[in-house]
This record gives structure tokens, C-alpha cells and sequence, in this order.
């Protein structure tokens, strides 16, 4: 009889969009596992269902993404110390059917997306973040370690903003996207919101970019997002999406799932020929 290949899954909703699956079926070509994953749609009502209903039908390993991350945390028996930071949980593994434990990769495939991929220099600059949700809580406490030379969290209101930074317990500026006006041009800006989704122009003042600003989408799409399109018109050095973040997570995952770290860079080449990662430079 032939064995049956381990079971793993992203739970969004909706998740009919996700690159996940096609993600991890070429890190498990790559580095020869065997297992299968596939993307469940869950709403809010029923998440807790669908991870307990995964896990009591033997799957091994959930990936969690909008809008269930918090939630997620909430159902985990244990932490790691990155989802315990951020308050979100993006990675479960099941330790046994009924005991799950809860990781968060989102801000080390970020920064390794940022330094490592787009070799961009964090310690000393002057770097903001546009929203103050869940992508901001995952990659703010990378970003604190990398020493900075300023952090500004700024949101559409401040209430949000500085509840953020209390749980983190960290000296970061936090304003609202009008005031950013105000403030001197950043180095590096990451936009962690849906600005521009719903087709209206992104409500950030262009006085927050210089012509040597490096813009970061968290957000990705296989046609060049709001954002990017916003800091390539007013002048910024280069504007790049997500696509990076999300295979540097997935591989983080991966490797706490299954022991072994995939090679990144031929599946960001060949993401790369499918969308563009990179949209100026």
C-alpha cells in the first residue's frame, strides 16, 4: 500500500487567491518531502472548527492568513516567541491531534526579504509603517532589533496605533497619515494597509519620500498594486511588493513543519517570471 503523503493547508477567507499551495508543492519537490497542501476557505465563525476538524483528520500543519491570525493565537496551546510578540499566529503545527502549537514567520520572511533579497541596510535608517493591524504587529519586532535610527507607526487614527506600541513596549512615533506631512522624508516605507485597494488613491502626504526612499507592499498581485504605483509617481528609488515576504514566511514554516529550509531564490526566480517582484529600481 502506498503511503499517504502528510497533510498541511492555508485557512484564509477568502483564500481562493492564495499562492501558498503552489508555493510549498515546489519547496516539497525541491527538497523531496512528501505531503500535500491545499487551501480551506474558513469565515471568522468557523475557524475553530476547521482547524480542530484538520487536525482530528490527521493534517499536520496549518497556515493562517487574513483575517484569522489573531483568532488563531487564541485556539494554540503554545507559542512561539515571535507570535507572542505580535500578537498573531501565522504557522500551527499539531503537535498531537488536539495540542497545537503557534509560530508566527511573517516579520523574519520579511526581513529577509528586505535585507537579505533587496539589500536594504535597517540599522540607522529612518523607517515607517503605513497601518497599524495585524502585518504591522508581525514585522515591527524585527524591525525594533535592527536598531533603526527612527520608527514611525503612523494610522488612520492614533487610538490603534499606540495600543500597538504599548504591547510592544518599544520607543516608536506613532501619528496619524495627515501629520505624516510634517515629518521628515523616510528611508524605508512599508505600507501594511489595504490603501488603494478599493481603487481610491492612497491618503499618504508624498513629503514622506525622497527620490532615495525604498517603498515596501506587504500587500502582492500579479498587476503592480495602488501602492507601488503611489511611490513610483512621486518619486521614489524603487517600489516592490510582497511576493518576496511571502515565500521567505513559507519557507520558515516549512522548515519548522518538516526540518529542512528550502532553497528560496530559484522559487523567487520563478515567481518572478510570473509577476514581478521588483517594479523599479
Amino acid at each position: 500500500m502506498t503511503e499517504k503523503p502528510d497533510r498541511y493547508a492555508v485557512i484564509g477567507h477568502p483564500v481562493q487567491h492564495s499562492r501558498s499551495p503552489m508555493i510549498h508543492a515546489l519547496f516539497a519537490k525541491q527538497t523531496r518531502q512528501k505531503l500535500a497542501y491545499e487551501a480551506i476557505d474558513a469565515s471568522p465563525e468557523g475557524l475553530e472548527t476547521a482547524v480542530r476538524g484538520f487536525g482530528a483528520a490527521g493534517g499536520k500543519g496549518l497556515n493562517i492568513t487574513v483575517p484569522h491570525k489573531h483568532k488563531a493565537m487564541q485556539l494554540c496551546d503554545a507559542l512561539g516567541s515571535e507570535a507572542e510578540q505580535a500578537g498573531a499566529v501565522n504557522t500551527i503545527t499539531f503537535v498531537t491531534t488536539t495540542r497545537l502549537r503557534g509560530d508566527n514567520t511573517d516579520g523574519i520572511g520579511f526581513m529577509r526579504d528586505l535585507v537579505v533579497n533587496h539589500n536594504q541596510n535597517v540599522r540607522g535608517a529612518r523607517i515607517l509603517i503605513l497601518g497599524a493591524g495585524g502585518a504591522a504587529r508581525g514585522i515591527l519586532p524585527p524591525l525594533i532589533e535592527a536598531e533603526p535610527a527612527d520608527l514611525v507607526l503612523a494610522n488612520r487614527t492614533v487610538g490603534r496605533a499606540e495600543a500597538v506600541v504599548a504591547k510592544l513596549g518599544a520607543k516608536i512615533e506613532v501619528c496619524v497619515f495627515e501629520d505624516l506631512g510634517q515629518k521628515r522624508p523616510f528611508d524605508i516605507v512599508v505600507n501594511a494597509t489595504s490603501a488603494g485597494l478599493d481603487g481610491r488613491r492612497p491618503p499618504f502626504p508624498a513629503a514622506c519620500l525622497t527620490p532615495d526612499s525604498f517603498c515596501y507592499d506587504l500587500a502582492y498581485s500579479l498587476k503592480e498594486t495602488p501602492f507601488v504605483r503611489w511611490a513610483l509617481e512621486r518619486g521614489a528609488r524603487r517600489a516592490v511588493q510582497g511576493w518576496g515576504m511571502l515565500v521567505e514566511q513559507a519557507a520558515e514554516s516549512f522548515q519548522i513543519w518538516r526540518g529542512v529550509r528550502p532553497d528560496t531564490t530559484a522559487i523567487l526566480a520563478q515567481l518572478d517570471r510570473a509577476a514581478p517582484r521588483v517594479n523599479a529600481s
